[in-house]
Formats: C-alpha cells, structure tokens, sequence
C-alpha cells in the first residue's frame, strides 16, 4: 500500500477573492472568464481598484485546492510547491499543514521574495476571471520535487499552469518521468483554456504519447483537439489520454473509464462562484478512485462536490461541509 494517494505538483497561490460589476472589466482592460498572468505592478493596479476591505484570502492554486479536498474527504497527498518567506508564504503553509498536506517545504528553507497571489474577480454570473502574479512559484523547477514521495504515491498529480513557466515544464516533464520509472500513474489536468489555447505546445510535451487520466472541461477539451464539439472531442481524446473526466458545468460531466463512457448528472444549484469548481471536482474524483470506489460512484461524489464549491464563495468546502457531501451518498 502506497503512502500517499496523489502527489500533487502546482503552484503555490493565495487567492485574493472579490466581487465585480461587468463594467470593471472593461474599465481596467481584463479579459473576462479567463486566467491571465500578469506582472506584480499590473496586479498592484488591480488591487487599487477593487475593494479589499470586502475580499478575502484563501489558499489556493489549482493542485493546492486538488490535494487539500482530497485530505479533507479522508485520503492522503503531498504537495511540491514554492513560496517565498513572507506573509503569504506562510499562510499558504499554514494552510497545508491545518489540512494535513504532506510538502517538502519549510518556512525556513524558503527564498527572499514575494508568494504567488491570485486576484480572483467574480462576476454577477458568477464567472471567476483570475489575474494571477506568479512571484517566487514561477522558479518551481525539478529540484523542489520530492522523487521518494512521488514513488510512494499512487498517483502524481500535475497542474496544467505550469506550462507557462519554462521551469516549471522541466519540473512536470522530470515528475512524469520518475512516476512512468516507478509505474506510478499520471494525473493531468488542463488548468485553463488559456493554457491549451497559448501554449498548445508545451501541453503536447507533457501530454506526451499519453497520460493515465486528464481532467479538463468542455472548452479545453475541444481547443486541445481541435474541434467543435465534445462528442468529436471526446473521440479524439482516448488517443493522448487512457482515461478521462469532461465537466461540463451546469450539464455534469462526461467520464471515460478506458472502456466505456459515463454520464454523470449534475446536481442543480444556483451558482454564485464558479472558482475552485474544477479543482475540487478532481479532487472528490480522485479521492474515491485511490480509496476503493468505481468511476461511476467517483463521478457523483465530485458532481455534488463541486455543486456545493459553486453555491458558495471561494474554491474550497470546509470540513464538516465535505463529511456531509460524503454522508449524503454513502
């Protein structure tokens, strides 16, 4: 039996959540729905204008919001991450810790600098548009990873953002690797559209000949392939990856086993915040299919999962929330 069930490997980013009016966008030239980067005086910009007396942080980053839901449905993970020794560093580790995420970073091993921090935008529909500063999380590279943790793991879990980062691809590519040695499984997910739209790529490299299970969303999954639906994308995806999760938002999502297709309904809610929804969904998944339940009965925990991260505020369920989203389907 392994030690852990994921090993994740992300950025490290503490979300900054606020709420916008449509016309803030415009006002201040960010694109809508979309994660952009942006450099630490654009982010600074951005925080002028919004009211931060109203916001609030969370710990965040796309595999950091993965492996914390799946510690905190009962499974195990390790996280390899950067931050910087600073305020939000140590938040950030603070945060792991509270949620029993294994890392190999210390507060004390870290660099002089600023943390990762996202600038998270939610809009009347309830969209997340993300401008994110990357700060010391851009120079993860392959010497922050942990190779024994990652041979004790079931699966490696790998954040599609960082193929913005030319480090951060050595550090997925050397991850990849060392998993496909020690016959550990490899976990992808796309991230972003923004990811598979403007570094189509570097996501082809870490794709490689193919990936044991992706999860990406309809969007992704039709830019990646280049196609117009998910019925033809759903085709063209069983040739770079053996199994694999489709959301879909408010029409559930679409599950691939290696063998058959699965449909999973969605739990219908009046969403508010769509942040954290995809990262939470793999996080369910990924719990229930390390700890002994099927496809089927993985999809429905992350269906109602996410249904909960988007009725709500901010990207993560708390504790109790999450023991009730498992006693509701036991």
């Amino acid at each position: 039996m392994k030690k852990y069930d994921v090993y994740g490997v992300g950025n490290a980013i503490v979300d900054i959540i606020t709420e916008v009016e449509y016309d803030f966008f415009e006002k201040n030239q960010v694109e809508k729905g979309v994660m952009t980067l942006v450099d630490e005086k654009r982010q600074q910009h951005l925080m002028k204008a919004i009211n931060m007396e109203k916001s609030k942080l969370s710990g965040g980053g796309s595999a950091g919001n993965t492996v914390t839901a799946i510690n905190q449905f009962g499974g195990k993970s390790f996280y390899s991450c950067l931050v910087a020794k600073d305020e939000l560093g140590k938040f950030f580790l603070d945060d792991l810790k509270k949620n029993a995420v294994a890392t190999n970073r210390s507060y004390e091993s870290c660099p002089e600098g600023e943390s990762g921090r996202c600038l998270v935008m939610t809009s009347p529909d309830a969209q997340r548009t993300m401008n994110t500063f990357l700060g010391v999380s851009s120079f993860l590279a392959p010497e922050h990873l942990d190779e024994e943790a990652i041979k004790q793991s079931e699966y490696i879990y790998l954040e599609g953002y960082l193929v913005a980062s030319p480090k951060g691809l050595e550090a997925m590519k050397e991850a990849k690797k060392i998993a496909e040695r020690n016959k550990v499984l490899v976990a992808l997910t796309f991230s972003d559209p923004s990811m598979v739209k403007y570094f189509p790529t570097q996501m082809q490299e870490i794709v490689g000949a193919s990936v044991d299970l992706l999860f990406c969303n309809d969007e992704e999954a039709m830019i990646y392939t280049g196609t117009n639906s998910v019925t033809e994308a759903r085709e063209k995806l069983k040739d770079v990856a053996k199994r694999f999760v489709i959301t879909l938002g408010s029409n559930g999502a679409l599950i691939f086993d290696g063998d058959t297709f699965i449909n999973i309904e969605p739990y219908k809610v009046l969403a508010v915040d769509t942040n954290g929804a995809g990262d939470m969904f793999a996080g369910a998944f990924m719990y229930a299919i390390t700890n002994g339940h099927s496809f089927v009965e993985a999809g429905k925990l992350a269906s109602l999962a996410s249904s909960k991260v988007v009725a709500q505020w901010g990207p993560r369920l708390s504790t109790d929330q999450v023991l009730k989203v498992k006693a509701e389907l036991v």
